[in-house]
């Protein structure tokens, strides 16, 4: 699809939340991958952190950066999958206003020629909560970095057309 290079380029400001009981930010590849790629593109790295697969724990730290005036985006990574620790769906559904259901079902979708039917364990997901956009994605970096090169450049991106989730950004809290 088309950049409308007419069109200027808006900054998102953009936090980075990984989710895993054995990573620091020194192993952090994913987490690395994704703030090369936002950083890359022109956006903001708002803030990041690193916190353990804990229901309550994820959710505390979503709700603040919703509250954050500073943060546009959510980007989270790890927690995705169906064991019992892996809680980042339920966390972002806690705290979620809309669900987005076709992030999940087209990021499966991508991945599906990447990695065939173990596509199915991914319960990537989105959502809107206080005009902020989530997006979880599972902790590879492989699904990191296909995740955001194939779906999140784009929507990230007000110049992508013929629509993208900047454009809708100043309307998300509308009633």
């Amino acid at each position: 699809m088309p950049i409308d290079d007419s069109r200027n380029f808006v900054p998102v400001r953009i936090a980075v939340l990984t989710v895993s009981d054995t990573r620091g930010l020194a192993e952090d590849k994913s987490g690395d991958a994704l703030v090369e790629r936002l950083t890359s593109a022109g956006h903001i790295l708002a803030a990041r952190t690193i916190e353990r697969d804990d229901l309550d724990t994820i959710i505390e730290q979503l709700a603040a950066w919703i509250q954050d005036p500073g943060i546009d985006v959510i980007l989270t990574t790890g927690g995705t999958g169906v064991t019992g620790r892996d809680v980042t769906p339920e966390a972002v559904e806690a705290v979620a206003e809309k669900m987005i259901p076709g992030f999940g079902e087209l990021f499966r979708w991508l991945s599906y020629q990447t990695i065939g039917t173990s596509t199915i364990q991914s319960r990537a997901c989105a959502c809107v909560a206080g005009g902020t956009y989530i997006f979880a994605l599972p902790g590879s970096t492989g699904a990191v970095k296909d995740g955001w090169d194939m779906i999140l450049r784009d929507q990230l991106d007000g110049r992508f057309r013929p629509c993208n989730f900047v454009e809708l950004m100043p309307r998300l809290t509308e009633r």
